[in-house]
């Protein structure tokens, strides 16, 4: 049947793996087979037609050699011989579930299994079988009989293998929250173990970090597999069990327990494509969604109404739906009220749940939510209300659960490497904003430059750290190029030696580069390491700036080293403030806009002077209570204040405008020459400010050197002005101006 030499092996098994627990194709253990058919691909139609004869298989039409139509039918022929196998063993009605695979020439054989030995040896078996069922059949005219003898003889191997003990999986004895996701799952973990321990119970937990009970390591190492789970399980005196529960746990052994009480399934997008036979994000979804199909019937399986693939989950889920959504109008929301579930959003501020029938339940404002950044965060605020959900869903309280929310901080003790943010000096003088996050695919990023950019103050610049592990597609790595291009404003390239996977720096360089270049923009560095590229980020930065750093490996190092140089890492308090800072306003902006309400001078100083006691080292409060100096003419004090104001590192844009002013009470006080050299050094940074022309102009004025004020004047409200006689004045002003200058 098949005589091409360039198939060695029509029939080939690549893999035989033993899932221990619910799996992609089935909610209890089973065996995967994954197989190379070649043979099975390249045969002749009519030798196929011929076989779906002797197996019986009804509406069989081969399709030519070679097509997607033959892969779809060597699927349904490879299911036929796998159930007669199954049936001879002494296995009746077995599930199986056979399915194409990436190439046209694989598909993945799954079944259930009860004997693990057995389970295996009927894995083992299938290949060979199949192989002699392509070779009995060829040319043989007793091919009927001849496929039934090759099942009967495979059967007998597999009766021969002792049973074994059954699956070891029990039911645990405590509520199990089970997380999942392509972003957020860590966090979300984190924050739910945070929320059962604020409740007051012994919470243990899973994730990428290791086995925590209570906070303290148990296991260091990746456990968002099944291991995790059971050493979670296992931990004496457990009364939660969080579990975060990666797709590789998933793919190679299933998960850890048969059921949970909770499932949480943040969102979905390209991660890791290409590996473990997940090539689509469709595909991806399916393996995020197993979690969703093990749920108890009356627990809950929270969904991101905000992303489709997710949301499409509740088709197959288990279990009752609450859906999260950041949008109070979201469609998921009202269809998971209208089907008996429950919902959780955001309105006026807060973050509420929706029950079938009942007005909207406030947890907490969004701002006393530290994880959310103020608001600024918008994934992290996804992730609290799915970590809300969950962990009302597993029967904590409410006030419980808000009390969690308010005191889970983004810092390395409750989020380690998610948004850490930090305050760092600079050699030369200033601070830098500094944030540490592991964001290592698409939507990692884009959440990392939004928090960024929520960051920067007026004047200042948002410094990227590009950097991620070489197992990306190509495209995906053009594509963090262009995301990093678009939205910093300046890109240093820094690598992760222990995640190249199979690249080289240089490739992995050149396609963020590629990237980077198709929107114009060139790494302004590249560095070997993580800390080197922290290093050369603060050699780049000024006084102001934001340095979002994507990293990895590296974090508690990159960590360790802020904090040597004398780092320290902002709590919510100063989060918040820079995010309001970064608006270009004030925490007390309101009180400041109310000095200036206030007619009576005396009293205006009054207010000024308890808002200093406050805020006593603030910047911005002495610049505005050295202009309630400046509007009682009291200039000494209002001196003091400016020079007060600008040495705490009062920044743009009232550095200039206190220079100015400071400038202007100098003039007052008849100090002239320091007014001028201040106006003068204005007037080269800011050769177009009318205001700064102006000032410099009384001062010039006051010196007695009227011509050169007149000249400053005219040269600026010629290039200033749209009057359209002027263009008919213009070259003789600027003439006149120079002559008298």
């Amino acid at each position: 049947m098949v005589d091409d030499p360039s198939i060695p092996v029509p029939v080939v098994a690549t893999e035989v793996r033993v899932l221990e627990g619910p799996n992609l194709y089935f909610t209890r253990p089973a065996i995967k087979v994954s197989l190379r058919l070649p043979g099975y691909l390249a045969a002749d139609e009519p030798a196929m037609q011929a076989l779906a004869g002797e197996l019986r298989l009804p509406r069989s039409a081969p399709g030519p050699a070679g097509t997607a139509s033959r892969q779809r039918f060597v699927v349904r022929l490879v299911e036929r011989v796998v159930r007669r196998l199954a049936a001879a063993a002494g296995t009746v009605r077995l599930g199986v579930r056979v399915r194409p695979g990436g190439a046209a020439d694989e598909i993945v054989v799954a079944l259930p299994w009860r004997s693990r030995e057995r389970g295996q040896a009927m894995g083992e078996a299938i290949a060979p079988l199949l192989q002699r069922v392509l070779e009995t059949t060829a040319g043989d005219p007793a091919g009927e009989q001849a496929v039934a003898t090759a099942v009967d003889e495979a059967a007998a191997g597999i009766r021969a293998v002792p049973e074994g003990p059954r699956p070891r999986a029990s039911v645990p004895k405590v509520p199990v929250v089970a997380i999942t996701g392509t972003n957020g799952k860590t966090t979300t973990t984190r924050l739910v173990a945070h929320l059962g321990m604020t409740a007051g119970l012994r919470t243990g937990w899973s994730s990428t970090d290791g086995v925590l009970v209570q906070g303290e390591l148990v296991e260091k190492g990746d456990y968002s597999g099944p291991a995790g789970a059971q050493a979670v399980l296992s931990a004496p005196g457990v009364q939660l069990a969080v579990l975060e529960t990666a797709r590789g746990g998933m793919l190679f052994k299933g998960l850890g327990v048969p059921v949970n009480d909770v499932s949480v399934v943040t969102n979905v997008s390209a991660d890791h494509l290409g590996m473990q036979g997940i090539d689509t994000i469709d595909q991806l979804a399916e393996v995020k969604a197993i979690i969703t199909r093990v749920t108890k019937p009356q627990g809950w399986v929270v969904l991101n109404g905000d992303d489709p693939r997710v949301w499409a989950m509740r088709t197959g889920a288990s279990g009752r739906i609450w859906c999260f959504s950041l949008d109070p109008d979201s469609p998921s929301l009202r269809e998971a009220l209208q089907s008996g579930g429950r919902g959780i959003t955001v309105l006026d501020g807060d973050l509420v749940v929706l029950s079938p029938g009942h007005p909207p339940e406030r947890l907490v404002s969004v701002l006393d939510v530290p994880m959310t950044l103020g608001g600024l965060s918008a994934h992290n605020l996804a992730n609290a209300l799915a970590g809300a959900a969950a962990g009302l869903g597993a029967g904590l309280s409410p006030d419980a659960v808000a009390e969690g929310l308010a005191t889970f901080a983004p810092d390395s003790q409750h989020n380690a490497g998610r948004m850490n943010i930090y305050s760092t000096p600079l050699a030369g003088g200033g601070e830098v904003t500094v944030i540490l996050d592991m964001a290592h695919n698409e939507g990692g990023l884009e959440a990392l430059l939004r928090v960024g950019r929520g960051l920067v103050e007026p004047g200042s610049q948002l410094l990227l750290g590009l950097g991620t592990g070489g197992d990306r597609t190509d495209e995906i790595l053009r594509t963090l190029g262009v995301m990093a291009g678009l939205e910093a404003d300046r890109v240093h390239v820094q690598h992760k030696e222990k995640y190249l996977r199979d690249r080289t720096m240089d490739e992995l360089e050149a396609l963020l580069v590629e990237g980077l270049g198709q929107v114009g923009v060139t790494p302004v560095s590249s560095s070997p390491t993580e800390l080197e590229g922290l290093e050369a980020l603060l050699a780049d930065a000024r006084d102001g700036d934001v340095l979002a750093m994507m990293t990895h490996s590296h974090r508690a190092q990159l960590h360790d080293w802020l904090l040597a140089q004398g780092s320290h890492e902002d709590d919510p308090a100063a989060v918040r403030r820079k995010v309001i800072r970064a608006r270009g306003e004030h925490e007390a902006e309101e009180r400041i806009a109310a000095l200036w309400a206030i007619d009576a001078a005396d009293e205006r100083i009054v207010q000024a002077q308890e808002l200093r006691e406050a805020f006593p080292d603030d910047a911005r409060v002495l610049y505005e209570l050295a202009g309630t100096y400046d509007s009682a003419d009291r200039e000494d004090e209002a001196l003091a204040a400016y020079d007060d104001a600008l040495r705490l590192g009062l920044r743009e844009p009232y550095y200039h405008r206190a220079l100015i002013q400071k400038a202007s009470t100098l003039r007052h006080l008849g100090r002239l020459e320091e007014s001028l050299a201040i106006l003068d050094a204005l007037r080269a940074d800011r050769p177009d400010s009318e205001a700064v022309a102006a000032f410099r102009a009384l001062t010039l004025h006051d010196l007695g050197d009227d011509g050169a004020a007149l000249g400053d004047v005219l040269r600026l409200l010629v290039q200033r002005s749209t009057d359209a006689d002027m263009d008919e004045y213009r070259s003789a002003l600027v003439r006149f101006g120079d002559e008298i200058d």
